[in-house]
């Protein structure tokens, strides 16, 4: 066989590999797509059914947007539109899409606020939120956690995002107050530090309760004069918050 032979018989199995690649991973996004348009029906359904108002728009089209599949381990790709938490290590969790469409919904996030994370586990809420503000802070006590998820965040483009390793209790005074704040783990009661970090106007979740107990989603409210408003939102379980305090 001639040279010129060798190197297009070379070239064409090249070719016919890169091109089966490319399709394998179009069907692989094609298959994430579907599966992530049937979660988003999912949660608007099962808002419906809990009796919730529609999720607005913004979030709705965040919840959309946003590759879920990139922040599960691989071992639980498969699984990654389902409406359910998923474990990504270090015994913490994905949250379930609809609570995270809902903890989201609750704070009314504007393309102007700046908010605060407290447990970035993944990033995956990050993400949710880094489309919908101005800008996130986020904070993972667990090292290899958060090492990784702003590695990925990072990877990904949402520049917006800055992570931190420390212990979320204690918020993230010098960026505050902040807009809102989004709290991912169960706090045995309200973190004072992270009231005091909520601008007036702002709106903060956070599940209170024990790891045993029932938790309740609670949505705080600081108004234009200071005070501090708690209603129940629903109950839920929740890794708890962890750190010396």
């Amino acid at each position: 066989m001639n040279l010129y032979k060798k190197i297009y018989r070379s070239r064409a199995a090249v070719f016919i590999l890169l091109a089966s690649v490319s399709f394998v991973i179009f069907a692989d996004d094609a298959q994430y797509a579907v599966d992530r348009a049937a979660m988003v029906a999912e949660i608007e359904e099962y808002a419906r059914l809990n009796g919730d108002q529609a999720f607005a728009k913004r979030v709705m089209q965040s919840m959309a947007s946003v590759q879920r599949h990139e922040f599960v381990p691989d071992a639980q790709k498969r699984f990654a539109y389902a409406n359910r938490p998923l474990p990504i290590g270090f015994g913490q969790t994905i949250s379930q899409p609809y609570i995270v469409a809902l903890m989201t919904d609750l704070i009314e996030p504007d393309s102007d606020d700046v908010v605060l994370e407290i447990g970035t586990g993944s990033g995956y809420q990050a993400a949710i939120l880094s489309g919908l503000v101005k800008s996130v802070y986020s904070i993972e006590i667990i090292k290899p956690l958060a090492t990784q998820a702003a590695a990925r965040l990072q990877l990904l483009g949402f520049d917006n995002v800055t992570t931190r390793l420390s212990d979320g209790y204690y918020g993230w005074a010098e960026h505050g107050p902040f807009d809102a704040i989004v709290v991912t783990a169960a706090a045995s009661h309200v973190p004072p530090y992270l009231v005091r970090q909520l601008r007036r106007g702002g709106r903060m979740v956070i599940p209170v309760g024990g790891r045993f107990l029932t938790q309740q989603l609670l949505l705080i409210e600081k108004t234009e004069t200071g005070e501090v408003k708690t209603r129940q939102v629903i109950p839920v379980i929740f890794v708890p918050l962890t750190g010396e305090h």
